[in-house]
């Protein structure tokens, strides 16, 4: 009598287990990145009221972040600069630019400038740009080489598990307090040492390991 079947079926479950283990592997992995802020935050962008960049302000020029962000090193926020701020300058720098009338508007009228947030965590974390800057971690860690960006781009996922990250290894990360705002700053060739003595002087521990959970 004639197989009905050819001989090769003979390894189709096999195949079979192997497709679904495969599909399940894509699928999770899948989901794993495009479902995780390194898809879905890094690289937002948004449009802001007044074409502001960062590029000239802090790269061309040279200003400090603090200028603008003045409560950085003692507030848990970077707060956004008021129109005042804007005005010192532009009073006198481009005073009838037509791409800085809302900034003249906002002066005029006292109501603030509607900036939109670019970086923000969730409201149940607790983070502090304070303690960070004074541990010696630099603006850049976070936000990029924003001296180089005309409009501000969020370059890190700011996720649960990439603060883990750093705060296992915190070493690459740190730098003297006095450059934390230096874009171009380069770690010395014994930045290992020098981290090693700021994770002892800061008292700097590694967290409770609840990558489990917050993954």
């Amino acid at each position: 009598m004639a197989q009905i079947f050819p001989k090769w079926m003979n390894n189709l479950p096999a195949l079979m287990a192997v497709a679904v283990v495969a599909g399940a592997v894509i699928v999770i992995s899948g989901i794993n990145y495009y479902f995780s802020p390194k898809f879905t935050d890094v690289g937002y962008r948004p449009t802001q009221p007044v074409p502001y960049s960062h590029k000239l302000h802090a790269g061309d020029l040279g200003m400090d972040c603090r200028y603008c962000h003045s409560a950085v090193e003692v507030s848990a926020k970077a707060n956004v600069p008021p129109t005042q701020t804007c005005m010192n300058c532009h009073k006198m720098v481009l005073p009838e630019s037509e791409k800085l009338a809302p900034i003249r508007e906002s002066y005029a009228t006292k109501i603030p400038m509607q900036w939109v947030r670019v970086h923000k965590i969730p409201d149940y974390a607790f983070f502090t740009h304070a303690a960070h800057l004074r541990a010696g971690v630099g603006c850049f860690s976070c936000h990029g080489n924003v001296a180089e960006m005309e409009v501000v781009m969020q370059k890190q996922p700011l996720s649960m598990s990439w603060c883990l990250d750093c705060h296992r290894n915190p070493g690459p990360a740190l730098r003297p307090v006095s450059e934390i705002t230096n874009m171009n700053w380069t770690p010395p060739a014994d930045q290992a040492r020098f981290a090693d003595s700021v994770i002892a002087a800061k008292k700097i521990r590694p967290p409770v390991d609840c990558s489990g959970c917050h993954r």
